[in-house]
């Protein structure tokens, strides 16, 4: 019963009684529970606040939750899933004329039109009510009648009407006064919280990993050990408007990648079944300012804006459900190369990027609203130098055309244009990795479609698809094609990259999430003094399993073939328990 029911009592003794029986009814009831069930808590906190106050009850020792109560009460006459005022009992599907209060009902619908019911056309008459409850609906019933007589409606009420209301107001006198202490002492400390708070417009959200891992296979196996990583995420989310989002992200890690190597013990340099706990770390747990954005809507445009830290996943569609989380976060795919697409890898830092939305908001025919989304962004844009800043460092453009086909299906058909200095590499994220040292010349792929060896124009495409079947299943893949350009006498060359995933959602228990993603990572073929002719295959699988809503622990085992496109290289595998702690 929602609250519209007692804000619309025009104290009518018929009113007054069915009120009266229904909540003798509640009070009476031996096994009535007030308990809500564990799917319905969790819509209430997904949700916007609904009438489901009769469902809430709380135990009368709780302020917190009384308050709670008081403020459902409050909201549910503005709430949009109300259901609009009914003119006939009969637009309720669970009221029937068998009911015993059927006669009441249809008293108040037909002679006072003051029902209300819920936004799928139901009443729920079983609930359970509480005295609190319905102390906080006598209250308002007594305004109503003060409204009455305020404005020259008291013929309406009856002496009878208001003795029966006085009767009520004596009989509940006590959770009157009860609530209202209650209320009062909330209201006091909620002050008291509010103003020694740390922000009005700020929330802090945080990711603490704590990973497990090694790598096994040929000489790969003696090069490494059992290694115990970890990377922390602290965000300050900001909105100033309710609608924009500033984001200030600090970030501390130890976590090193592995180091390959093929049969002849020499190092393969390879980007290869890097993790995502492995992105921008410094390996010595210094905090740093690994992201600095600000994203805003602008008409029907939604732009974001890059300090520092920037990312094209940000901004652009990615594709990849489950596998892709929040830009290498510890949720999705344990390795770079399975959570997104490498062509969103190149380039990185500062810039802009903007999705504007075309097409009607119904779609024609299955092709649904669709969006073109625009980004540019530095790696170098902080640096005045010759050969840096905003336009005259490494950069790389974006332009890329989502689709959504029907309700299951979502395409995308990306562009990047990019330009690298010499001695960096393709897929750097604009960390700006050195491809001719250390051995991670980059955050995905081989060191023969990394490294450049002069300054480098590049051209990339690709394409990502997704499709969701059902709730619980979703196939994903995605191709690339870059074409670079190098200064210099033969240095030009082709780089590929493809790959496809399934992820079962809810797998075993709600939460949890069983991944196979399989494909190679960037390589490039016949590159003059890199050698290595192979395609290095990736297959990935992992389980992420929900301990709780704030703790997942996620095992998961990734297989390499022909590491750094070696000829002369034995597979490698790379085991990894992560922990992930989320708040």
């Amino acid at each position: 019963m929602s609250n519209l029911l007692w804000k619309s009592l025009v104290v009518s003794p018929a009113v007054l009684g069915a009120t009266l029986l229904v909540s003798a009814a509640a009070i009476a009831a031996p096994n009535a529970t007030t308990e809500v069930l564990p799917a319905e808590k969790q819509a209430v906190a997904e949700v916007a606040p609904k009438p489901e106050l009769l469902a809430q009850a709380a135990p009368a020792s709780s302020d917190s939750s009384v308050l709670e109560q008081v403020n459902r009460y409050s909201k549910e006459g503005n709430s949009n899933s109300v259901q609009s005022q009914v003119t006939s009992v009969s637009q309720f599907s669970d009221v029937q004329p068998t009911d015993w209060a059927f006669q009441a009902l249809q008293s108040l619908v037909e002679r006072y039109g003051c029902i209300a019911g819920y936004p799928n056309g139901t009443y729920r008459g079983n609930r359970a009510l509480t005295r609190y409850e319905f102390a906080a609906g006598l209250n308002a019933c007594l305004d109503r009648v003060n409204e009455l007589i305020a404005t020259a409606t008291a013929d309406l009420v009856t002496k009878q009407d208001l003795a029966t209301l006085q009767r009520l107001q004596e009989e509940f006198s006590a959770e009157l006064a009860t609530l209202r202490g209650r209320v009062d002492s909330l209201e006091a400390r909620t002050a008291e919280l509010e103003a020694h708070q740390f922000s009005t417009t700020t929330k802090l959200a945080g990711e603490a990993i704590f990973a497990v891992t090694d790598a096994f296979g040929g000489k790969t196996d003696s090069a490494n050990n059992t290694v115990f990583q970890d990377r922390v995420r602290l965000s300050l989310n900001t909105s100033f408007t309710g609608r924009d989002l500033l984001t200030t992200r600090l970030a501390a890690g130890n976590a090193t990648a592995f180091d390959f190597r093929d049969n002849a013990d020499l190092p393969l340099t390879t980007a290869e079944g890097k993790q995502t706990f492995n992105v921008g770390n410094t390996g010595s747990n210094a905090v740093k300012i690994d992201r600095l954005t600000y994203e805003a809507p602008i008409g029907p445009a939604q732009v974001y804006i890059a300090a520092s830290g920037g990312q094209h996943s940000h901004y652009a569609a990615v594709n990849n459900p489950y596998f892709f989380d929040k830009t290498d976060g510890g949720n999705g795919a344990l390795s770079t190369f399975a959570s997104e697409n490498p062509i969103y890898r190149i380039g990185g830092g500062a810039g802009i990027g903007i999705n504007v939305p075309f097409g009607s908001k119904v779609g024609l025919g299955i092709l649904k609203p669709s969006s073109f989304t625009i980004g540019y962004l530095a790696s170098d844009a902080n640096n005045p130098g010759a050969n840096t800043g905003l336009f005259n460092g490494n950069y790389a453009a974006l332009g890329q055309l989502n689709f959504a086909v029907g309700d299951r299906v979502a395409v995308a058909a990306t562009y990047v244009h990019g330009y690298n200095a010499a001695g960096t590499s393709l897929f750097d994220g604009g960390f700006g990795l050195n491809g001719n040292s250390g051995v991670s010349g980059g955050i995905v792929g081989t060191r023969q479609a990394n490294i450049l060896t002069g300054a480098a124009n590049s051209n990339s495409y690709g394409l990502s698809a997704a499709f969701r079947p059902s709730d619980k299943l979703s196939v994903s893949g995605f191709v690339s094609y870059h074409d670079v350009t190098q200064q210099g006498a033969g240095n030009d060359y082709e780089a590929w990259s493809y790959g496809a995933g399934v992820a079962l959602a809810d797998f075993g228990k709600k939460g949890n999430v069983l991944g196979i993603f399989a494909g190679a990572e960037p390589y490039a073929r016949n590159r003059p003094g890199l050698g290595g002719s192979e395609v290095p295959y990736h297959i990935e699988g992992f389980y992420k399993y929900r301990v709780s809503d704030n703790i997942s622990i996620t095992p998961g085992v990734i297989y390499l073939t022909a590491p750094g496109q070696s000829n002369n290289s034995d597979s490698a595998i790379i085991g990894t328990v992560r922990t992930t702690f989320s708040f």
